[in-house]
């Protein structure tokens, strides 16, 4: 399947794996929580062994993801994780990291395309992660858990946004790292990139109906705009 440039109008861009460095960040905490037993690593480092663990939760998280949606209790499920975030679990001066040169390419993209952030996080961390990095005003519309009856991978929030942003989802391009994003690209008649700085492996990505698959977000500047 291959990606059709003529026929995008606008950008879906989830936000864990994609634009926020997730998968590196839980890396380093799982590393943290081994480094007692580093003697029990290769060269003393845990952090490969670290990954594997974090890469092989894909699957299994987003099947526990879709869990809430399907018993109809997504929105309480979103309500609770944004409250959490206020308690100030897992929040600190700076929570988030940014993958590296995202920002740059959202600056680029924007003068091309309407944008949106198409997210299964709940609204108040969804918030929280774009403020961090001013990234607000480059979107046009915001999707996150509790915008649409169900959340990713049904289409709804994709034909939200599409509807937001004034164009056919079959206009719109999806981009993420999980095969839960391209599964609700497909159901939208979108078309999706596979991007390999987050959770998901090409060989899934590609299975799911990926379009095009990419080694880091910020690579997609190159293809739209050969930037």
């Amino acid at each position: 399947m291959a990606l059709d440039k003529s026929r995008i109008h606008a950008l879906c861009f989830d936000v864990d794996g994609t634009l926020s460095d997730t998968d590196d960040q839980f890396v380093e905490k799982v590393a943290r929580w081994l480094s007692p037993f580093s003697f029990l690593f290769p060269s003393r480092d845990p952090r490969p062994f670290a990954r594997r663990v974090v890469m092989s939760t894909e699957n299994p998280g987003n099947f526990l993801f879709g869990m809430p949606d399907r018993l109809g209790i997504d929105d309480e499920m979103a309500a609770v994780g944004d409250a959490l975030y206020r308690l100030g679990l897992g929040r600190g001066p700076k929570p988030f990291k940014l993958v590296p040169g995202v920002k740059e390419m959202l600056v680029q993209l924007q003068n091309h395309y309407p944008m949106a952030v198409v997210s299964a996080r709940g609204g108040r961390s969804t918030g929280w992660f774009l403020d961090q990095f001013d990234l607000k005003p480059l979107f046009q519309c915001i999707a996150t858990a509790q915008t649409c009856e169900h959340t990713k991978p049904y289409p709804d929030p994709i034909l939200w946004a599409a509807r937001e942003m004034g164009v056919s989802p079959d206009d719109c391009l999806m981009i993420g790292d999980t095969t839960v994003d391209i599964r609700a690209a497909r159901a939208a008649g979108a078309q999706s990139v596979g991007v390999l700085c987050g959770f998901g492996e090409k060989d899934e990505l590609v299975q799911a109906g990926a379009h095009l698959i990419l080694e880091s977000t910020p690579d997609l500047s190159r293809v739209l705009l050969g930037a």
